[in-house]
């Protein structure tokens, strides 16, 4: 195969993982920001905490750029590309891209819940809508830490 196109597979993968973490991190702040808005119109009281929970899905578009960011850096150092790794390099990127926008995803869907609460509980649901959140970010941090695994071992 042309080598062109090898690296051009290789450099236009990244991005996904960024992208994919983008929409899941666009979706799961709908969820709860949607939920926010009521709440807050409710109960002007909780806005900053309504505030904070609907920003938490934000973090999994950060760590596609991580991934991405260092998936370009690594490819900067490498001489020779082949099929097989400029391959693994995509099914990687749509691996971490799919785990962060799940995992941004389920975690609005897990803060609109507290959202929904807030008002019911006077605010003291906030910290375990927190905690219950980290839960679903645990994912987005281990679909970044097993991607970069890869990355560093292939690449």
């Amino acid at each position: 195969m042309d080598p062109s196109i090898v690296w051009g597979i290789a450099y236009a993968t990244p991005p996904i993982a960024l992208l994919s973490g983008a929409v899941g991190s666009a979706l799961g702040t709908l969820e709860v920001a949607s939920a926010s808005l009521s709440v807050i119109a409710e109960e002007p009281a909780q806005r900053s905490r309504a505030l904070i929970l609907s920003a938490l899905p934000m973090t999994q578009t950060f760590y596609g750029f991580i991934f991405m960011y260092m998936a370009l850096v690594r490819l900067t150092g490498v001489t020779e590309m082949t099929l097989f790794k400029a391959l693994l390099l995509l099914s990687m990127s749509i691996a971490v891209g799919l785990a962060e926008l799940y995992s941004a995803w389920t975690q609005g869907k897990v803060c609109r819940s507290a959202v929904v609460l807030l008002p019911r509980t006077r605010g003291a649901i906030f910290s375990m809508g927190i905690m219950l959140a980290a839960f679903e970010e645990l994912f987005g941090i281990l679909a970044l830490a097993f991607g970069l695994m890869v990355l560093f071992m292939v690449v």
